[in-house]
């Protein structure tokens, strides 16, 4: 019996910066989809010289619809979902490997280990982080958040984990962390807003403040020192400005008859 193909579905804008790192690190799979939302920094270019197989779709509806568009073009047995961001260390490599020759469930799980400024992160609710990355094509999506999607797997899957680590750098640096908070905190306001919710300063502050002693306190953000400060304030400014942006979005809809 032949070993089950395996596909690599990734999305990407602007992602140049670890993309060679996350391609080479999944080379041993047979086929690898990239949806691109329309770089300019050389990501298309790059991803095409490592085989990948390119789809640029500028029209942006989400993260999670994006990375079902990736899903919906891949035609292999299994599919491991990465981001561009994410490098599979050699011992994960092998794991999948071993898993795909003789597999004995329908996902299986990745031991995610996230960066934050070049400080690896193992408190803070960031660790451990172990989520279904690796399934069999057709048993699992994503949910069409706008941000934060959630793997969905249907119906009774059996799920197992793997050995090794995902090597996730999130945010390499200051400006990258603005850059998320603006974008993360934008994409929740509008999540929200169409779901009928109401955002204020007085929620803004309460939720905000929550945010940070979860993070810091109930998280034990505290054990990763000066790192885990600035996550349980990244945490606690994007909730922040999430509430205020949702509210003026409340703001602007159109006055009730």
């Amino acid at each position: 019996m032949s070993t089950p193909t395996l596909g690599i579905a990734l999305i990407t804008h602007n992602a140049a910066a670890r993309l060679v790192q996350c391609l080479e690190s999944v080379a041993f799979a047979d086929e690898i989809v990239v949806v691109d939302g329309g770089s300019t920094d050389g990501t298309v270019e790059i991803a095409e010289r490592h085989r990948a197989r390119v789809i640029v779709a500028r029209d942006w509806p989400g993260f999670g619809p994006q990375k079902n568009r990736a899903l919906d073009a891949l035609s292999t047995d299994w599919v491991l979902s990465i981001d561009a961001d994410e490098i599979v260390s050699p011992e994960l490599a092998a794991s999948i490997r071993a898993a795909l020759a003789a597999p004995h469930a329908d996902a299986y799980a990745v031991d995610r280990l996230s960066s934050f400024c070049g400080t690896w992160v193992r408190h803070s609710g960031w660790y451990p982080d172990w989520i279904p990355r690796l399934f069999k094509r057709g048993t699992a999506r994503f949910s069409d958040d706008l941000v934060h999607e959630r793997f969905v797997l249907s119906g009774d899957p059996r799920v197992a984990r793997l050995e090794g680590k995902l090597m996730h750098y999130s945010y390499e640096d200051l400006e990258a962390v603005l850059r998320k908070l603006d974008a993360y905190s934008s994409a929740g306001a509008r999540q929200r807003h169409a779901a009928g919710k109401r955002g204020g300063f007085g929620v803004a502050v309460s939720r905000s403040a929550w945010a940070f002693v979860r993070t810091y306190v109930l998280r034990r953000g505290f054990l990763d020192g000066k790192t885990g400060f600035m996550i349980a304030l990244f945490n606690a400014q994007t909730v922040y400005y999430r509430f205020l942006k949702l509210a003026h979005l409340n703001a602007s809809e159109p006055a009730k008859r």
